[in-house]
């Protein structure tokens, strides 16, 4: 099952992920727990949070039903389901002093401790660990939430290494608004949708408007354990962009006016959501440069993408070869899937 799983670290030599990933059903179920399961996942910022909220991980993908918790000195991500009968425990945004089940009226504290139970005298060895409602492990950074349901590494170790090729972006956190949010559906593999982000080949070749404002020449990607960032310069030598991909499906796009987030959701095999949030921290710089349009650089992005989903199911077609100048993102996202879907 492993087999087409062998990406060659040199990219030279290497050839790309094997169509079979991306039209085989039984690949996209298995990449749920292999690699779904095992990465860091955008929930919000903390600010757009207050009291309890129902949340999942990845709707469609990882939908056990969590909850939010912000409380004055704390933030929890836990299990929504009673530990008694199975019942949701958050079924709407409150703030509650506490949380009780609605079926037989057990009762946790706000950090998920298990608290009162009725009828329960005689109960031997209760309660115990397993009354409290399990946590999921949780991150914030730049005010940005993130949880993980069986993370393969700690937030700090997946993404710190990418710090540096970000130092130079100064962003106040709490001045960030969220303007707008948007989705977009897409026919095509949540990982053809990724690959087409982490190259800036295609720039010249679909995107008129963007290739006016970036210039190709200098466009660089840097590469990292679980993360990349591709860096765009305009003409006078300022940085237009710098894009921010954490494996497996999150985009952070750093603008002069602030941040556009896209989550990748995974719907089947041949089909997608496309989550935008715009986080301004400038108004006055929003219809200038690279993140001027983003609406028309995406649906130039999506033909392109619904070609390709279409593409790779032919006979004819397997698998390709990399440029070693500009699909070093591509490259290292393919030899990521291959590590988490092999192991």
């Amino acid at each position: 099952m492993t087999s087409i799983f062998e990406i060659d670290p040199d990219i030279t030599r290497a050839g790309t992920l094997h169509s079979d990933f991306y039209t085989d059903p039984e690949y996209f179920a298995l990449s749920k727990e292999r690699i779904f399961a095992r990465t860091w996942h955008f929930l919000g910022r903390a600010r757009d949070f207050e009291g309890v909220r129902p949340v999942t991980l990845l709707p469609g993908i990882l939908d056990d039903p969590l909850m939010l918790v912000k409380t004055v000195d704390s933030l929890h991500c836990m299990s929504n389901v009673c530990t008694h009968r199975g019942k949701l425990l958050i079924e709407e945004a409150c703030r509650p002093d506490l949380i009780r089940c609605g079926y037989h009226g057990r009762r946790f504290s706000l950090d998920g401790k298990f608290m009162s139970m009725p009828e329960f005298e005689g109960a031997t060895d209760f309660p115990s660990a397993a009354d409290d409602l399990p946590h999921i492990p949780l991150a914030v950074r730049l005010g940005f939430i993130f949880g993980s349901a069986n993370p393969i590494a700690s937030f700090d170790e997946y993404i710190a290494d990418a710090s540096g090729a970000l130092s130079g972006i100064k962003i106040v956190p709490g001045g960030l608004r969220l303007t707008a949010t948007r989705e977009y559906e897409i026919n095509a593999h949540w990982a053809l949708y990724c690959e087409n982000y982490l190259e800036g080949f295609h720039i010249p070749y679909v995107h008129r408007g963007l290739n006016a404002v970036v210039d190709y020449g200098t466009y660089s990607t840097e590469t990292f354990r679980y993360s990349s960032v591709q860096t765009g310069f305009g003409s006078d030598g300022t940085v237009a962009a710098r894009y921010l991909f954490v494996f497996p499906n999150l985009m952070f796009n750093f603008y002069p006016w602030g941040v556009s987030v896209n989550v990748v959701r995974p719907v089947s095999p041949d089909s997608s959501v496309i989550e935008f949030l715009t986080y301004v921290s400038d108004d006055s710089l929003i219809d200038q440069g690279a993140g001027a349009d983003l609406h028309s650089v995406e649906m130039e992005d999506e033909a392109v993408v619904e070609s390709v989903q279409k593409g790779i199911r032919s006979r004819y077609y397997s698998q390709g070869r990399y440029s070693p100048n500009r699909e070093q993102g591509t490259h290292h996202f393919h030899r990521l899937i291959a590590e988490f879907m092999s192991r």
